[in-house]
């Protein structure tokens, strides 16, 4: 299986839903955005994230970690290999709870505790995918984006904080930064999504192409 990964607004979800037009046979599976999104626990805890991220850190990153490993857990167990799965327990980590760390959201005991969890999912139940697809934009062009599709729980979110959660993402997925080294050896394939591609077909098919080959020969 391969994860999909990138910026907040970056637009993951448009690209998935414009993917089997280009690659029938793939299997796509989306992020449980809902789940923290809209109200399954009578509140958005995405949008008490961004309004107050000191409160809600530690919640929004467990139920998210929880959510992932369950995704990750039961896809690791098909046999089709042409699997993308949108997000993952690694970005997860990697990106927005470290983010949500070094910005003091979490308070050392709740980053000891969730990186037990981590560390106990990573290293011994989730099996590392086949491959990473990462969605890169500036954080000016996932900002705008952001803005345009206007959702309830992003009117707290700032370009400051893309901008922090761009940085990551390109340690992670590009340079590899801190990863395990069975990590370290999962290829990368970075599409630049910056031009649009939603209305405009040259790109996206471009981008299917692109992902095809990969995982025909993902190193």
């Amino acid at each position: 299986m391969y994860f999909l990964e990138g910026n907040i607004g970056v637009g993951k979800t448009t690209f998935l839903s414009l993917l089997p037009e280009y690659l029938p046979d793939l299997d796509i599976v989306p992020e449980p955005v809902d789940i923290w999104d809209r109200s399954v626990f009578g509140q958005s805890l995405l949008a008490n994230f961004y309004a107050n991220p000191n409160r809600w850190a530690y919640t929004l990153e467990t139920l998210t970690l929880i959510c992932r490993s369950q995704d990750h857990l039961r896809e690791q167990k098909k046999t089709n290999h042409k699997r993308l799965l949108e997000r993952s327990i690694y970005s997860g980590h990697y990106c927005f709870a470290t983010t949500g760390f070094k910005n003091k959201c979490l308070s050392e005991i709740e980053w000891d505790i969730y990186n037990k969890w981590v560390n106990f999912l990573i290293h011994k139940q989730c099996l590392p995918p086949r491959g990473f697809v990462y969605l890169k934009a500036t954080p000016e062009t996932c900002f705008d984006r952001v803005q345009k599709r206007n959702r309830p729980a992003e009117e707290s979110l700032t370009l400051k904080y893309l901008k922090q959660v761009d940085i990551v993402h390109d340690d992670f997925l590009v340079h590899k930064k801190g990863l395990s080294k069975n990590l370290q050896q999962i290829p990368t394939l970075v599409l630049d999504c910056n031009e649009d591609f939603l209305h405009n077909p040259k790109n996206m098919r471009k981008h299917a192409e692109k992902l095809s080959g990969f995982m025909q020969n993902p190193r």
